[in-house]
């Protein structure tokens, strides 16, 4: 997949970066996998607002996702490469051999008609899930459980992947895209490849209109708000505001916020800041 910069024959057209969308084969999501969407717009059940800078966005439901790939012992078939609004990857219909149809994070290179599987003893190829106990070692993997039987969790998003490095025992050793390498446990899954839609990145807007059809409101600077909206904020004229940190008065750039005590951290074996 490619992105095309558009002729600037408006103002918002100038810098606009979209997606090509050349992988897209269907434009009609499958009924049966669709559920409604509710917007919060940043509410709570008092009417509150605890999170700034959501609300509006256009309409649109949610597709559910296999994550777990727990379906064994059948083939499936590649239906379509469709287009998700909740994600920034490409999303795959897929029709079982019982004709049962589900949706997966589809893998870059992943074409329709292609024939895809999952459990044990499944060959390590494009799109197949199975156990990191028999993944090859260097493989490149995405949607990664961390606990066997949940469902993937890790390197989900647009041109992401993580690398089979090594296997320790029952635990096997997982470069993440952050840097970090961890252990997992080898009967966790993960599907072969790297997460469809790497060009994600690179799109540009080109106006602030498309950015509120994505539900996003203009988001306000500390330093320009009053002394009792934030800790940055007050001062005679362009006041910098000082350390920069949180409207909460916690130091921002740098300070750490993991807990010290989170029991995940035994299994990290090296950290994403180095």
């Amino acid at each position: 997949m490619a992105v095309r910069k558009l002729k600037p024959v408006t103002p918002g057209q100038r810098h606009r970066v979209v997606a090509s969308f050349d992988d897209i084969t269907s434009s009609a999501p499958e009924k049966s996998l669709l559920r409604p969407l509710q917007r919060s717009g940043g509410r709570n059940n008092d009417g509150k607002m605890t999170m700034r800078y959501i609300g509006g966005g256009h309409k649109k439901k949610y597709r559910i996702i296999d994550f777990a790939r727990n379906k064994d012992g059948m083939g499936a078939t590649v239906k379509t490469i469709e287009y998700d609004p909740n994600r920034s990857a490409r999303i795959a219909l897929v029709v079982y051999e019982d004709g049962e149809k589900r949706y997966i994070i589809a893998p870059a290179g992943l074409k329709v008609g292609q024939e895809i599987r999952s459990g044990n003893g499944v060959a390590p190829e494009v799109g197949n899930c199975l156990s990191l106990g028999e993944i090859p070692l260097g493989t490149l993997v995405h949607n990664i459980e961390l606990q066997p039987g949940k469902g993937g969790a890790m390197a989900r998003s647009a041109g992401s992947y993580a690398q089979l490095t090594s296997r320790d025992g029952k635990y096997a050793i997982i470069k993440l895209p952050s840097g970090e390498s961890r252990m997992i446990l080898t009967t966790c899954r993960a599907t072969i490849g790297t997460v469809s839609n790497p060009d994600h990145g690179l799109v540009r807007s080109g106006k602030a209109g498309r950015t509120r059809w994505l539900g996003r409101r203009p988001r306000v600077r500390g330093v320009v708000m009053n002394p009792v909206d934030h800790p940055m904020g007050g001062g005679e004229g362009r006041a910098s505001g000082g350390h920069p940190r949180s409207r909460k008065g916690l130091y921002a750039k740098g300070m750490k916020t993991r807990r010290k005590k989170n029991p995940s951290t035994r299994f990290i074996i090296e950290s994403r800041k180095k």
